[in-house]
C-alpha cells in the first residue's frame, strides 16, 4: 500500500497496444481517475448511459493486472468468474497495472484454455 501523504500512485493503463501511465491522488476511484485523464472504461453504449460509479450497472469493468484484491462483492464475484472488475469500486491506494477491455456491454471472459 502506498504511503497516505504521498501526492500521487502510479497507474499503468493499458487499450490494446497502448500503455498510459497516470499519477493519481491517492484516494480516488479507478474509474474517476481513468475519465479525468480521457481513458473510459466504457463501451460506447454504456458512456452515457451508466450509474455513474456506484457499483450497480457493471458497465465500467476493467481487467487489474496488478493491484488491490477484490474487496467489493461483486469484485470476489468477476474475480471468481473470470469477469472484469469494476473500476467503480477500485480505490487507488497502491501502484496498478489495470487493462480496458473490449466489451459490447460488460466485457468478455477470460479464456480458461478449455476452448
Amino acid at each position: 500500500m502506498t504511503d497516505p501523504s504521498a501526492e500521487s500512485v502510479p497507474v499503468t493503463v493499458v487499450d490494446g497496444h497502448e500503455r498510459t501511465e497516470l499519477a493519481v491522488e491517492p484516494g480516488r476511484t479507478l474509474r474517476r481517475a481513468l475519465l479525468d485523464a480521457g481513458l473510459s472504461p466504457y463501451a460506447a453504449a454504456t458512456r452515457r448511459l451508466n450509474c455513474g460509479g456506484r457499483g450497480v450497472c457493471a458497465t465500467c469493468g476493467v481487467r487489474i493486472r496488478e493491484g488491490p484484491p477484490p474487496d467489493h462483492w461483486h469484485d470476489r464475484l468477476a474475480a471468481r468468474f473470470g469477469y472484469p472488475r469494476l473500476s467503480c469500486q477500485v480505490t487507488v491506494d497502491r501502484p496498478m497495472t489495470v487493462e480496458l477491455v473490449d466489451k459490447r456491454v460488460w466485457g468478455p471472459r477470460e479464456r480458461d484454455g478449455d476452448d
